[in-house]
């Protein structure tokens, strides 16, 4: 009778080892294949944050000009992340599109610091969303005025998925010392970045671009305020670059209408997935 016990015990016990591993079989069996689908994924899509106080159609004007000046057809998806953390989408992507816009819009899109960190959060949420449905594994970053403050804090503080990779990133008008000219006096913000910069991608590429309507600022933005990143990225990551934007439309909010910028856009962001750096005119860091 003892070892009849013992059998049904070991059968029991058996049975119930099998299925506890089930979930977890489902799940590593699920993971492997997300993991096979990303790797062998095309896509590369250009993420995009605008600045505070724009919405996900920022960018709508910069995306028709660049498919009408060089003849492509890049689709635009946009998404909203609402204060609950709910999402909405609009704009669709194309099949076959390896190399679509992705905008990411806020509804508390507000200045601030704390808004900021907040909307980090919040990028955060959607940036999960889109590699689940998409499963890209690589992509470029835009960000304007306070979208480039974004990208910062994310990569600082969330971004830390080995499976996907950041080519490069670019940014204008961000100011990471707000509206302070003088970079010794530096902002709680430009602090926390400078503390946790060793969090940044090491591989990195990023190109910061700076309007100069009167030589000192963009109308809006000091240009110290822009330069003040080379305290967050320079010897951190693999490539850091300043690049200074003068003539007609350099001013804050015109400058992804300007000519030049276009130019670079196309690019850095577009032109080379790779990342391989083409000659500018620039000033390297």
């Amino acid at each position: 009778m003892t070892n009849k016990k013992n059998f049904k015990y070991l059968v029991f016990l058996a049975l119930f080892l099998v299925i506890l591993g089930i979930p977890s079989y489902l799940w590593n069996k699920k993971s492997v294949k997300t993991m096979a689908g990303r790797y062998n994924s095309p896509m590369s899509p250009i993420i995009m944050i605008p600045g505070s106080s724009a919405s996900a159609n920022r960018f709508d004007a910069l995306v028709k000009t660049v498919n009408s000046q060089y003849g492509e057809r890049h689709s635009l998806l946009k998404l909203t992340v609402h204060t609950n953390d709910t999402i909405t989408y609009s704009g669709s992507i194309r099949t076959g599109d390896t190399r679509p816009f992705i905008v990411v819009g806020f509804q508390n899109n507000k200045d601030g610091y704390d808004n900021i960190k907040k909307q980090a959060r919040w990028f955060n949420i959607a940036f999960d969303q889109l590699k689940q449905r998409y499963r890209f594994n690589n992509f470029n970053a835009f960000g304007h005025s306070n979208g480039g403050l974004i990208w910062t804090y994310y990569l600082e503080h969330y971004f830390n998925d080995d499976t996907i990779d950041i080519n490069q990133m670019l940014t204008v008008g961000s100011p990471y010392n707000f509206e302070e000219k003088n970079s010794n006096k530096r902002t709680q913000m430009l602090n926390d970045f400078i503390k946790y910069q060793d969090k940044l991608p090491s591989d990195l590429t990023y190109y910061s671009i700076a309007g100069t309507k009167l030589y000192t600022d963009d109308g809006i933005v000091p240009l110290g305020s822009v330069d003040a990143g080379k305290y967050i990225f320079e010897g951190v990551i693999n490539h850091y670059t300043l690049i200074t934007l003068t003539g007609d439309k350099a001013e804050h909010s015109d400058m992804i209408s300007n000519s030049q910028f276009i130019t670079l856009f196309h690019q850095y962001m577009i032109g080379n997935k790779n990342g391989q750096q083409q000659s500018t005119n620039k000033n390297s860091r």
